[in-house]
């Protein structure tokens, strides 16, 4: 949703909250002038304001806070207890803040009773003014959500060509097999291990990657089968350095998430097969995944990083689908090194 909408739709709101207190308050003047006038007029713009800074505390901290961090991943009973905290603050500074206007000596600074019996009215009107900011706030997400997946819709195509082409490589595959062409003369065994290992991606690609979700020790696998493949077509052990710390356990993640970086990084230091070329790291904490792959490039018009634009939209589109607000992606491009790290909360 569009920002300024966003601020026309507060705006909206909070115009017809003042408007409703004003017909409120424009019917006590009234009542007021029946036997004071002075009074009247000289009670209403304090009281306005009371009764308008505890809901504007609640509908924000409800919004920009319990929103996000709670009810957007259905922590309901966290929701209703920082809720009620939300609200027994705004309604606490309230009456607190009654002191401005109208005095320390109030009754209701001296009697509990007094007290209570305006605390409580502002803490229920800062819970309804609370609940409505959790429908408003959860009326623009589903239709930022909605937009996004029809965005994605209309893109379809385009991702689903761009992923077959990161996992089909006719270059990779074509190379590949050449490597194991060769190999079988040389070393009948280890061809074979590598054929299987080729076999094995062949079967990733048409069976597994096309699920929601596979175990992130099987995403690993593919990783580790990809890479030696890449490593047979260079004499260089240390070409690429590949590193996992932690456990997968019982994790899931969403497949091909990691490979189009890493066939990047491939594509990019093909002729610069040197030490320590691509370095790819992958640690593992309790419900985290950390994932950082570098690649040297040469630095000219011919052979600059190309996984920018269309690529890196792409991939922050699904990213941003399957992973809402539970992922980090940051790229780094300088003096001919490419980076690229990505943080993904996987529960």
């Amino acid at each position: 949703m569009k920002k300024s909408f966003v601020i026309l739709l507060h705006c909206g709101y909070w115009m017809m909250y003042l408007l409703l207190l004003a017909v409120i308050f424009a019917a006590v003047t009234l009542q007021f002038k029946k036997t004071s006038p002075v009074s009247g007029i000289s009670l209403i713009s304090p009281l306005m304001l009371l009764y308008l800074l505890p809901n504007l505390i609640s509908f924000y901290a409800f919004y920009f806070l319990l929103f996000p961090r709670f009810l957007y991943h259905k922590k309901f009973l966290a929701l209703i207890i920082f809720g009620a905290f939300a609200c027994l603050i705004a309604a606490l500074s309230d009456s607190l803040f009654s002191i401005i206007p109208f005095g320390i000596n109030q009754p209701i600074f001296n009697d509990a009773g007094e007290f209570l019996s305006l605390t409580i009215p502002l803490f229920l009107i800062a819970s309804v003014h609370g609940i409505i900011a959790l429908v408003v706030r959860g009326f623009i997400t589903w239709y930022d959500e909605i937009k996004l997946k029809e965005e994605l819709a209309n893109k379809n195509y385009k991702m689903e060509l761009a992923l077959i082409k990161s996992q089909l490589n006719p270059h990779f595959l074509f190379n590949t097999i050449n490597n194991i062409d060769v190999l079988i003369t040389k070393d009948a065994a280890q061809a074979s291990a590598y054929l299987n290992k080729l076999s094995g991606i062949l079967r990733y690609l048409l069976y597994e990657a096309k699920t929601e979700q596979i175990a992130l020790s099987e995403e690993l696998n593919y990783i580790e089968k990809y890479l030696e493949l890449q490593r047979i077509r260079t004499t260089n052990q240390n070409y690429v350095n590949y590193q996992v710390t932690g456990e997968p356990h019982n994790l899931k993640i969403a497949p091909m998430i990691f490979f189009p970086f890493i066939e990047n990084a491939f594509k990019h230091t093909e002729n610069n097969k040197n030490s320590n070329s691509i370095n790819i790291e992958i640690v593992i904490e309790k419900d985290r995944v950390k994932f950082t792959c570098q690649n040297t490039y040469q630095n000219n018009a011919n052979t600059k990083n190309e996984f920018g634009g269309l690529g890196n939209e792409l991939i922050g589109k699904r990213l941003m689908l399957l992973y809402p607000e539970r992922y980090s992606l940051e790229t780094d491009d300088y003096d001919g090194v490419y980076k690229v790290k990505l943080s993904l909360d996987l529960v």
